[in-house]
């Protein structure tokens, strides 16, 4: 056995020694000692396991002091590593070297997991990371688990399946414990985990049909992100779907997983406004259906899951309104087969951009995109290397449990690592692009594309293919700081020159989920929680998946990996307080 054999045999020994002493130092309430056996620098993310909350406690004092608040009230105890588990192992994460523990344990409220990450301090093994996540509530599981043996007997002349589930879905006698604005991915995957649990949900969305959030948006669109990523909870995608989901694929997929889940789903129908009850502590919602009438519902709890991509940005642009083509927003644009033969500009150069762009040209569209800000561009392969530990060929929930498991630095890091590789893969690609004109950025800490959506929602592209089209002049570019105003004809440059155009599309983002609940909910609510989205001080996404500043307000987003992982932990939190086990 030579030396790495030998230290990797050692590493489940070692890993099961330290979780040893940390749960005698919890089982003693000895919060000094439990801190203590973190590097000075070290990092506790939890997930509700202790905190109730999902945030990032950083060094000695603040390990101990979150300790000595909770430890009474959740109990831990019974930290071990099952057979089932990703054994430990050495590994290198964000370049660093450490044993990855993957572990069960228990508290008060229910079973829980956690991934620890060891490093060498001088002679000893500390925790650099550890994460702590509540997986479920005691007494209160999934209802697929709790399910009694089948009943043989039939109800002749009673109510069928059918019957009992067109009836839950119409509301007719009873308004929902939660309803959940928006049937994406962040809404379907919420509304089946809070089913799970036992909770009456009901979805609203504006769309006729079950999948048009992606049925409807350009021809050509498709998942940037391969398909073992992106199952939804309980229903992984079956083994013919393409490594790439074509938007309408995902559409009808949608369609069949609220029927299979038998999720409530109102289409058709939008929210018009509401107001919260704090005397009641519940919802005064307003909801219109296709047909003009409307329902006032009172929830206990409304779910925002209308994306990151949720209202258009339409900015402020010198001379639009003279523009005499159509202007429309990339989220809307549908249709590239009519402009054959005629002239468009495109601006934005994140990935709708290029993708509407590359659309409108091979059409027979001629294509001007024009490029307002330093975009990241990163090769479609390199950019999944973010997702590589779904690549390790550990179990799929173990590949789940390490993505919840990245504090903030360490995250920052390893995205600084995986820019820095794409960015020496990519160099002939971006050298191309660059002696086009087209700027290049790689994020303020050079993080790039998954830090600019954590932080953003956008502001990169991955090449399919537009690139190319830039470097070959196919696709024209033209800089927005040349452009003096828009005019009838196209676009007016600062030299006096028309660059002409019968087409506008603006590719130029969405609002923050803020400007979302102040159009619905008004100014007082909105201005209380604050912005959604973006880190906060705390290295946390602002408001995602937690309790806000309003009673009875939550919010979901993301792609279909987040909403499948992060839903657990909202739904449980929920659940909670309808069970009156949180306050």
């Amino acid at each position: 056995m030579n030396v790495a054999e030998r230290k990797q045999s050692t590493a489940p020994a070692e890993a099961l020694d330290w979780l040893a002493r940390f749960e005698a130092a919890l089982q003693a309430r000895d919060d000094a000692a439990a801190a203590a056996l973190f590097i000075d620098a070290g990092l506790w993310r939890d997930l509700l396991a202790f905190t109730w909350n999902i945030q990032t406690m950083s060094g000695h004092a603040a390990i101990a002091a979150m300790l000595r608040e909770t430890i009474d009230r959740t109990k831990p105890a019974n930290f071990h590593i099952p057979a089932s588990r990703t054994q430990p192992r050495w590994i290198s994460r964000a370049g660093t070297e450490v044993i990855e523990c993957l572990f069960d344990f228990e508290t008060t409220f229910g079973p829980c997991n956690g991934v620890v990450r060891l490093v060498r301090d001088v002679q000893s093994l500390r925790a650099w990371t550890l994460n702590t996540n509540l997986h479920e509530l005691r007494g209160y599981e999934e209802e697929f688990k709790r399910r009694a043996p089948p009943d043989s007997t039939r109800d002749f002349g009673a109510e069928n399946w059918l019957d009992r589930l067109t009836k839950q879905r119409s509301f007719a006698d009873h308004d929902p414990a939660v309803l959940v604005v928006g049937g994406g991915q962040a809404g379907l995957s919420i509304a089946a985990r809070l089913q799970q649990l036992g909770v009456d949900t009901l979805i609203v969305d504006r769309h006729p049909r079950v999948g048009d959030n992606w049925r409807t948006r350009y021809h050509s669109l498709t998942l940037h992100n391969e398909v073992f990523v992106n199952h939804l909870p309980y229903m992984p995608f079956p083994p013919n779907f393409p490594v790439y989901v074509p938007k309408d694929k995902l559409a009808n997929w949608f369609e069949s997983y609220v029927e299979a889940m038998e999720l409530n789903y109102w289409s058709g129908t939008e929210l018009v406004g509401g107001t919260y009850d704090d005397a009641r502590k519940q919802w005064n919602v307003a909801l219109r259906k296709a047909d003009g009438s409307e329902r006032t519902m009172h929830p206990r709890h409304l779910i925002f899951a209308t994306g990151v991509s949720s209202i258009p940005k339409f900015p402020d642009l010198p001379g639009l309104k003279d523009f005499a083509g159509p202007v429309v927003h990339s989220g809307a644009f549908a249709d590239a087969c009519q402009w054959k033969g005629r002239r468009a500009l495109v601006l934005g150069t994140g990935t709708s951009g290029h993708d509407v762009a590359q659309e409108l040209q091979a059409h027979g569209a001629d294509v001007t995109i024009i490029q307002r800000s330093k975009t990241y561009v990163v090769s479609l392969k390199e950019a999944q290397s973010v997702y590589a530990i779904y690549s390790e060929g550990i179990p799929f929930d173990d590949c789940d449990l390490l993505a919840t498991s990245f504090p903030y630095p360490v995250l920052r890091r390893a995205y600084q690592l995986s820019t820095a590789k794409g960015r020496m893969v990519d160099r002939k690609l971006i050298a191309a692009l660059e002696k086009r004109g087209f700027k290049i950025w790689y994020g303020e800490d050079e993080t790039g594309f998954q830090m600019m959506y954590l932080r953003y929602g956008g502001g990169y592209y991955f090449n399919v293919g537009c690139s190319e089209l830039i470097i070959s002049g196919a696709v024209k570019l033209l800089q927005f700081s040349d452009i003096e105003k828009f005019v009838a004809e196209g676009a007016r440059l600062k030299d006096g020159s028309v660059v002409p155009a019968e087409l506008l599309v603006l590719a130029t983002g969405y609002k923050n989920q803020q400007d979302t609940v102040r159009r619905y909910l008004g100014d007082e609510i909105a201005d209380r929680i604050g912005p959604v989205w973006g880190f906060d001080e705390g290295g946390e996404l602002r408001n995602m998946w937690r309790r806000t500043a309003q009673p009875g307000l939550w919010f979901t987003a993301g792609s279909l990996a987040q909403c499948r992982i992060f839903s657990r932990y909202l739904a449980i939190q929920i659940k909670a307080l309808e069970a009156a086990l949180l306050r």
